[in-house]
């Protein structure tokens, strides 16, 4: 007869054998989800950034109106700077995930 540290132990055993299973079939690297993953989150973090640095521009050409100084007219010219380096990382980083995707699909 098996007492109940007799099963335990070897339901441990089990546990263990399936972790150590698990560990042998680890999925490779692979490089074209890592680019498409990395691609993905320029295009969102550009497009994030470009609708935070709108706000700011608009905030600041408002406060300029307020109060008619030079100060937030530079502000503004910043914001909106950053803008269009923030919309033209956007537009190069879809390009290049729609070039990838042709090449990939072989159109």
């Amino acid at each position: 007869m098996t007492n109940h540290k007799q099963v335990v132990y070897q339901s441990q055993l089990d546990h263990k054998s399936k972790l150590l299973l698990r560990r042998r079939t680890r999925k490779r690297f692979n490089p074209r989800i890592f680019l498409d993953r990395i691609i993905e989150t320029t295009a969102i973090v550009s497009l994030l950034f470009t609708g935070f640095a709108g706000v700011g521009a608009t905030s600041c050409s408002c406060m300029e109106i307020a109060t008619s100084s030079q100060y937030w007219q530079h502000q503004k010219k910043t914001c909106l700077g950053m803008m269009l380096v923030s919309f033209s990382g956007f537009l190069g980083s879809a390009l290049i995930g729609a070039s990838f995707s042709i090449q990939r699909d072989r159109f």
